[in-house]
This record gives C-alpha cells, sequence and structure tokens, in this order.
C-alpha cells in the first residue's frame, strides 16, 4: 500500500506534456549559431508549447522528404523552401492555406501567395577577398572567360545551387549552356549544400563562393574583417525569397497557424541580420554594417510556375555543360 501511495504521488506531480509543433528547416536554421534556438525559446513562450527543428539537410532535400513521407509526415510546418521550389512544394498537395491576417511582407518584390509566408530574402552573388582578387569579374560573360577559380552548389540538393540555375536561366534563356560550358573550367568543386561550399572558400580552395550580397555583413560584424566583397553584375542578381507554410495533415493546425503569425514578430525578424545574415521580410531596423553592403541594380525573379517549368530544361544545359 506504501508503494501504491508513493507511486500515485509521484505520477500526480509529473507536468503534462505541452503541445509539440514540429518544424521542418534546413540544418543551418537549427544549428547553433542560426536563429533556430532563439526562435525556439521566444516562441515557446508565447505559445507555451514544444518546438522540435528538423533539419533536413537544404530546402530541395526537404521537398524530397514531404514527397516521401507524403500525408503521414511528422511536419507540421516547412521553414525554407524559397521560390524556385514553391511550385514542387504546391504540387505534392500537403500544403494548407496561411491565416488571411499575416502581416503584409516588406520584399523587394510585390508578394502574394495564400499558402507560403515570406520570412527572409538577399540576392546571390558570388562572394571574394577584396584584397587577393584584383580584376572582378562583372558579368556571367567575364568570370566564364577570366581563370578564376569558383566553388558552388549542387541545384539537385541546393537552394543557392538552384538559384544559380535560375539566375543564369532568367538572363540567357537556352544560351545557358553556353555559359556553363564556358564556366565549367572555373569550377573546382560543386558541393551537396551552401556551408561546404563556403567552407571551402573559407580555406583559400577557391577564390569566389555562389552565396548572398549580405554574406560579407557576418564577417564585418562578427569577425571585424572588412575584406569580403559580393562582385556586383550589371546584367542583375537573382532574388532568393525564403518561405514557410503549414500542412494540411498537422494535427496542431492552431499552433502552425499561430508560427506562422509569429515569423512577421520582432521576436524572430530581428534575429535574422545576425544569424541567417540574410535581410528579414517585414519592416526591421538593421544593425550597422548592412548599410555598407552591395545592392544590385536589377533585380531578377522569375514566378514560381515559370521556375518549375524551367527548372529540367535548366538542369540538363548544366549538367552537359559540366559533364564534358
Amino acid at each position: 500500500m506504501i508503494k501504491k501511495t508513493l507511486l500515485l504521488a509521484t505520477l500526480t506531480t509529473l507536468p503534462l506534456h505541452a503541445q509539440e509543433l514540429v518544424v521542418y528547416t534546413y540544418d543551418s536554421f537549427t544549428s547553433e549559431w542560426g536563429p533556430g534556438p532563439l526562435v525556439e525559446a521566444a516562441f515557446e513562450v508565447e505559445c507555451d508549447c514544444d518546438v522540435t527543428f528538423v533539419g533536413t539537410g537544404d530546402g530541395a532535400a526537404m521537398v524530397a522528404r514531404l514527397q516521401l513521407e507524403g500525408p503521414g509526415t511528422d511536419a507540421d510546418v516547412v521553414l525554407g523552401l524559397d521560390t524556385n521550389l514553391i511550385q514542387a512544394a504546391r504540387q505534392t498537395g500537403l500544403f494548407t492555406t496561411a491565416p488571411d491576417d499575416l502581416t503584409q511582407p516588406d520584399l523587394p518584390v510585390a508578394w502574394q501567395d495564400d499558402v507560403f509566408v515570406p520570412f527572409d530574402w538577399s540576392y546571390f552573388a558570388f562572394v571574394y577577398e577584396s584584397d587577393v582578387l584584383a580584376n572582378v569579374p562583372a558579368s556571367f560573360e567575364e568570370l566564364a572567360a577570366s581563370d578564376i577559380s569558383i566553388v558552388i552548389q549542387d541545384p539537385r540538393s541546393s537552394t543557392p545551387g538552384l538559384g544559380l540555375l535560375m539566375w543564369i536561366d532568367a538572363l540567357y534563356g537556352d544560351e545557358a549552356g553556353r555559359i556553363w560550358r564556358g564556366l565549367a573550367d572555373n569550377i573546382v568543386t560543386v558541393t551537396p549544400g551552401w556551408s561546404e561550399a563556403y567552407g571551402l572558400f573559407l580555406k583559400g580552395e577557391a577564390d569566389m563562393v555562389l552565396s548572398y550580397t549580405t554574406s560579407p555583413a557576418y564577417h564585418l560584424i562578427a569577425e571585424e574583417d572588412a575584406g569580403k566583397d559580393s562582385a556586383m553584375f550589371d546584367e542583375g542578381h537573382y532574388l532568393q525569397v525564403e518561405v514557410a507554410a503549414a500542412l494540411a495533415g498537422s494535427d496542431q493546425p492552431e499552433l502552425a497557424a499561430q508560427f506562422l503569425r509569429f515569423i512577421a514578430s520582432q521576436a524572430f525578424q530581428s534575429e535574422l541580420p545576425t544569424t541567417q545574415w540574410m535581410y528579414p521580410a517585414y519592416e526591421t531596423d538593421l544593425p550597422d554594417g548592412y548599410d555598407t553592403l552591395n545592392v544590385p541594380e536589377v533585380a531578377l525573379l522569375q514566378a514560381p510556375e515559370l521556375a518549375a517549368e524551367r527548372r529540367d530544361a535548366a538542369l540538363a544545359l548544366w549538367r552537359d555543360a559540366l559533364s564534358q
């Protein structure tokens, strides 16, 4: 009887399990230096719930995982797709409409989508050491004609890699194969994701790396290193808008909707410039140093439907050019 009484007392003092929100995202978001831990802590205070971030590789890998898991996925929210992946994600039929009372984003382009909610953005660019590289190319043509070495990411697994693919496609269309053939001897390697590529650049394995116009802000603010810069191409730079969306099969639909609303909050947005090193998607004060960043004169962005339509042909040109 004493043992039973003690057991009952122990059980009744255990806390009830909070609701859990499962968010699929890319690995760098969940890292200790990424925004994940800060966002998780801030939202858990607001929702009185448990947030579980699940790293899925990069954005393209996230879509592939959802396609494999189907309606039985554990995800309640997906965070980290971009406009080049929106159509493929939409075609899974797994997503639900976002709340209709969301804050309007502050982006370089007009935004209208009833499912996918922007959370950050930047421009793709090649980053280099300004005190090492003397002759900086101002176009893909100039880069291809140079002996500058570059590291890029695989468009089949990486959102920056896919962004580069669509950047060249947007500029050159069916002539993209010629550009890729010209770039083939500049490419040191093609990595699965951004982290691997940027790490090789920092080790001196290449003169330039495909990244973002906002990447130099990290070195300037976190390392007090003003020696990194982004090459400005006269022909324009492709824009990346990263988005989140809620899963239709979520067993926490109200919590998922609350998280989508939370994205526009200062608790979320204010962390992005110094953890994601991207521009916030809603009006937010930027830290000192962002005013020194290069801003492209021409912004390029293909609509999600067009990007999906062009992707396979663009990928075939890329693959053929790099295999020769």
